[in-house]
């Protein structure tokens, strides 16, 4: 055996997974076929629950050394800008209650400097295919780079290789993603923003307007557009949306000169959302976006895919990767628990956005409703903080629900006492001590 475990594609998920198997003392190969990450403006804001894992692999100390933003409180505004929602992290009572906002690339970067010794990365690895044995166990993988061909093999392997995953496919689990009726138009501006210390989500006529400052004295914008709104649009037509857009949203008046001024920087981005069927096959995993993608406004992405990596290493701590049975056994283990996890944070995700992003008049006025109606419950504010805070999922139920739209009081609001937030992810692996293969000296 090559590896203890091979790691194909080296995002988020992919690095998590490094970060955290490496610190088994697991002999890991990460893989890549870019020779460079590209800079995407998504994937910016990291939750509470995924900085203990980061601080516990080296990477948040790294992020606030190149002055990553803490952002204390995600907030549901109207297009005016008055308040109809805020979660406040600070109710949560954790050790680290904010959200943290850095570019995805220097995000990457932090955790690529972190992956410890037991961890060897290469990038402008191309993997093709699946190797499997006699039984047809998966055992590694076949790839090329500079035109060589590579052959791995390893107890374990991971599929971080993003939304379009070979692997997957290989694998013979299918997936569907499937496409929000809109986009999301993303600008990069200079400047700064009068509230500093939060995200705030505008829900407008036309839909979705998020805010929320950057490093280095950056503001990032987020509009929905429809899916064709904006294609193949000239510099004037451009300037046109502008001016519409600022008459729909008041609340941009603050920064609309640095708007206008800066048309030119924007991304374009689809919005899919889909859960994979199953996470795992004999000897093979699926990790973040590979096995599921959320609409970015929770801003669930990576941290429900640093989530995956504590689980699986969690699963992982005491199995002999040379055993198959054995790691395949961890493997169902991990699914089991897992997918009930990500299914909440799909939902979750979804119906968040479903309030923000309607634009129908319908939709827009029971969304206001459920957000003010969640306002008006310190319980369910605090639920809602706890969800999206990226610790746990405990759902809204029915009579919930009733108590948003304002049909029922909420007599249980009296009764409730906060439960205690976990220091970690829930499922966070110890350090394990293993015997190296190479020389027998003690990881």
């Amino acid at each position: 055996m090559d590896t203890d475990v091979v790691v194909c594609g080296a995002g988020v998920a992919g690095l998590a997974a490094a970060c955290a198997l490496g610190r088994l003392g697991l002999e890991v190969t990460l893989l890549d076929k870019r020779p460079s990450q590209p800079p995407l403006w998504k994937g910016e804001v990291l939750q509470p629950g995924s900085l203990d894992s980061l601080h516990a692999w080296d990477v948040l100390g790294r992020l606030e050394a190149r002055r990553a933003v803490r952002l204390n409180r995600l907030v549901a505004r109207t297009a005016g800008g008055q308040e109809l929602m805020a979660m406040d992290f600070a109710v949560l009572g954790c050790e680290r209650p904010w959200m943290l906002a850095h570019d995805y690339s220097t995000i990457l970067e932090c955790m690529a400097e972190s992956l410890g010794p037991r961890v060897r990365l290469h990038r402008g690895v191309l993997v093709k295919d699946l190797s499997r044995d006699a039984e047809g166990r998966i055992r590694g993988v076949r790839a090329v780079t500079d035109g060589t061909a590579l052959d791995i093999r390893a107890g374990l392997v991971v599929a971080a290789d993003g939304m379009s995953s070979r692997l997957r496919k290989l694998a013979g689990i299918d997936a569907g993603p499937v496409a929000y009726d809109h986009r999301l138009l993303s600008f990069e501006l200079p400047g700064t923003l009068p509230v500093d210390d939060e995200v705030s989500a505008h829900a407008t006529d036309r839909g979705l307007v998020m805010v929320y400052p950057l490093p280095d004295a950056r503001i990032r914008v987020y509009v929905q557009v429809r899916t064709d709104e904006l294609r193949r649009a000239t510099p004037a037509e451009l300037r046109r949306w502008c001016e519409r857009l600022l008459g729909q949203v008041p609340a941009l008046a603050p920064i609309a000169k640095l708007l206008e001024g800066n048309l030119e920087r924007h991304q374009l981005i689809p919005v899919w959302c889909y859960r994979a069927p199953s996470l795992v096959r004999p000897g093979i995993v699926l990790l973040g976006e590979a096995a599921h993608v959320v609409h970015p406004l929770a801003a669930q992405g990576m941290n429900t895919s640093i989530g995956d990596a504590e689980a699986l290493a969690a699963r992982l701590a005491a199995v002999d990767l040379a055993d198959g049975a054995a790691v395949d056994g961890a493997l169902r283990g991990y699914e089991n628990d897992r997918m009930s996890k990500i299914r909440a944070v799909h939902t979750m995700s979804h119906n968040a956005a479903r309030m923000m992003t309607s634009t129908s008049l319908g939709g827009r006025v029971l969304g206001r409703r459920l957000m003010r109606g969640t306002a008006r419950s310190s319980r369910l504010n605090y639920l809602t903080t706890y969800n999206m805070s990226g610790f746990g999922m405990r759902p809204l139920g029915r009579i919930d629900r009733l108590v948003q739209l304002g049909v029922l009081p909420d007599l249980r609001a009296r009764s409730f006492t906060a439960p205690p937030v976990p220091g970690r992810l829930a499922g966070s692996a110890p350090q394990v001590r293993r015997e190296s293969r190479d020389n027998g000296e003690k990881s």
